[in-house]
């Protein structure tokens, strides 16, 4: 697509309420635009960042970004080094895992080791002081990206909710029709463009009554890493955490959200979450694709297994470029992007202003 054309379609869709129709200021608050999205998303996924694998200069190349951003933003730092929560990342021989469901206990998930030989593997070491006794050569840089807002309320400010997604992908690998850099515009660069675009409107906006913390983690693609040693140490403690807003995968819609602007939620009928959001008209419905069992397939699991309401916002369509080279920044919906933003920023400020989510009879992992 040609960039005048691009221009022209989305003037047309401003003209037509395509980014109206889901772009309801957050209490008063600034809205996020197409070209909000496209201005972080294309730095994201660019080919400079080679995939964002992590523990690579690309990953690290990315990590440097969003805490720039954040910065830019006004966000307080969080992390133990400003705005990282370092993590100690290694490469070490080990049996490749996989995750299965648990055999005694068909709700849960468990980690289980594949048959055949030791290969290269990444892992979280249980310190600092541990990953001393790894070869440099093995160690790989590695952050959570965290900054925070404080809350306003004199009762609610010490509990908070966590906005999050992962800034990681596959890094470069093999080739497919010439192009071996997998950008992972959609999974999830765009995840990470709604956590930076939610925290530009939270301050600009009302100071929320319960504390944001918002949050780029390293390491979902290869087990939940970041998220695991966030959990491990918390920048706030998780008895605290009022509630999860995982994003991940918005870059397109899907028509069984209702095509632009709108998105689902990974495990709505679980808690009272989704239904506070219908409530109050915000356009996040029921994830109709539980055979896919979205619910467990993000870092949100992690949180939930430990009794904390915490679900995912999605638009995955399944598209075919999943986990591809050609999940880049030429197949984004920009208009629809800014609409869910938008969307999650007034979810996001009902989370902090409103009722405290809870789990409904049987919905707890």
């Amino acid at each position: 697509m040609t960039k005048r054309l691009s221009a022209v379609l989305l003037a047309f869709a401003a003209v037509a309420g395509l980014t109206a129709s889901s772009s309801t200021p957050v209490q008063g608050g600034p809205t996020t635009t197409p070209a909000d999205v496209r201005r972080i998303l294309s730095a994201l996924a660019d080919d400079s960042m080679e995939g964002r694998a992590s523990g690579s200069p690309g990953g690290q190349r990315a990590a440097r970004y969003i805490a720039g951003e954040m910065k830019k933003i006004g966000l307080e730092p969080l992390g133990d080094s400003g705005y990282f929560q370092r993590v100690p990342l290694a490469v070490d021989s080990m049996k490749p895992m996989r995750r299965i469901r648990n055999p005694q206990d068909s709700t849960k998930m468990i980690a289980v080791p594949m048959d055949g030989p030791l290969r290269a593997a990444l892992r979280v070491h249980p310190s600092f002081a541990d990953l001393d006794s790894v070869p440099a050569s093995r160690r790989r840089p590695a952050v959570n990206v965290i900054g925070v807002i404080r809350g306003s309320d004199p009762k609610l400010k010490s509990e908070y909710v966590l906005v999050d997604g992962h800034y990681d992908h596959l890094g470069i690998g093999r080739p497919v029709k010439g192009d071996s850099i997998y950008n992972g515009a959609d999974d999830d660069a765009s995840g990470v463009t709604a956590v930076l675009e939610i925290a530009r409107q939270m301050l600009k906006g009302p100071k929320p009554k319960r504390t944001v913390v918002f949050a780029a983690m390293m390491g979902e693609e290869v087990g939940l890493l970041g998220t695991n040693w966030y959990i491990a140490h918390p920048a706030i403690p998780l008895e605290q955490m009022a509630a999860n807003l995982e994003i991940e995968m918005i870059g397109r819609p899907d028509s069984l959200a209702g095509g632009v602007g709108r998105a689902w939620l990974t495990g709505y009928e679980r808690s009272t979450m989704g239904d506070e959001l219908a409530a109050n008209g915000i356009p996040i419905v029921p994830d109709k694709r539980l055979d896919q069992r979205f619910f467990e397939r993000s870092d949100n699991i992690a949180f939930a297994m430990r009794g904390i309401p915490a679900h995912t916002l999605s638009s995955f369509n399944l598209h075919s470029d999943y986990h591809q080279p050609s999940d880049d920044i030429t197949k984004v919906d920009f208009v629809h992007m800014a609409g869910v933003i938008n969307a999650g920023a007034k979810a996001v400020r009902l989370l902090t202003d409103g009722p405290k989510p809870e789990w409904k009879a049987g919905g707890r992992p």
